[in-house]
């Protein structure tokens, strides 16, 4: 194939992944800068910061702060939960380990309303509806899936003959766990993390039927404003709600190939 060809080829390829990757979000920053934009013109007429600054004056950052408050308290709570749970299904031999791995996927096995309506069937009667906690135990229906079944595989990925040889010179179970396995799998708990993180910042089914109206996360916020044909609201709130994540990808990306090469230099 001539080299003139092949650069073509792969300068098209380029150019259709940075279309598919980059299109969908310079609509919505266009959106969020355009101040009239009306059918059949294909740009705005006039852009500006008006619903900018219309939209960090009233109480989106509330939302935003609220948003955080929520996925973090989450996080912890999926942690403190699947970290000893994870090691426990990945080194011993529990009985019924593949059905307790697959109740945790029947969450996600299902379509998502239908899930969290039966769940808030049982909160409404243990009067958590409309409450911080219940929003909360609702984010952790999905987060529990995504943190037990990326830790049991990273465990799983610890050799066990760094914990045998703990345990021949005298290490307990409990110590071997704290100085061994966890140590060697917090670049995958970091990751867990991230996955329960985003997933918990970004949660709109679930929060909407047990929140709402008195918790008010950012997609609801976004929701809400679309519902208003604020197009422009909606564009600056979906920009607020990427970027975290988009700036979490990118440091967690560098601190896990820090930590894997380490890894790797050890072994």
């Amino acid at each position: 194939m001539n080299a003139k060809l092949k650069l073509f080829l792969k300068f098209l390829g380029y150019a259709c992944a940075i279309f598919v990757i980059f299109g969908p979000i310079s609509s919505i920053v266009l959106w969020s800068l355009a101040q009239k934009w009306y059918w059949p013109h294909l740009f705005p007429q006039e852009l500006g910061l008006f619903y900018w600054q219309k939209v960090l004056g009233g109480n989106i950052m509330h939302s935003l702060a609220l948003s955080f408050y929520i996925a973090i308290l989450v996080t912890l709570l999926t942690l403190l939960f699947t970290v000893p749970m994870s090691y426990l299904l990945a080194r011993y031999k529990i009985p019924a380990k593949g059905l307790i791995l697959t109740l945790f996927l029947l969450p996600q096995a299902f379509p998502q309303l239908p899930v969290f309506t039966n769940a808030m069937v049982l909160l409404y009667r243990w009067d958590l509806v409309g409450t911080m906690p219940g929003v909360v135990l609702i984010h952790l229906v999905g987060a529990l899936v995504y943190s037990v079944w990326t830790l049991v595989s990273v465990f799983r990925s610890i050799p066990i003959a760094l914990e045998e040889a703990a345990i021949n010179v005298g290490a307990s179970k409990l110590r071997v766990f704290f100085t061994i396995a966890l140590p060697n799998a917090i670049p995958g708990i970091i990751a867990a993390s991230l996955l329960v993180f985003l997933y918990s910042l970004d949660e709109f089914t679930g929060t909407l039927l047990i929140g709402s109206p008195f918790i008010t996360t950012m997609p609801i916020y976004m929701y809400k404003t679309a519902m208003g044909y604020e197009m422009q609201v909606a564009a600056i709130t979906a920009l607020l709600l990427m970027l975290p994540g988009l700036l979490l990808l990118f440091l967690i990306e560098k601190y896990l190939k820090s930590q894997y090469l380490a890894t790797f230099g050890r072994g």
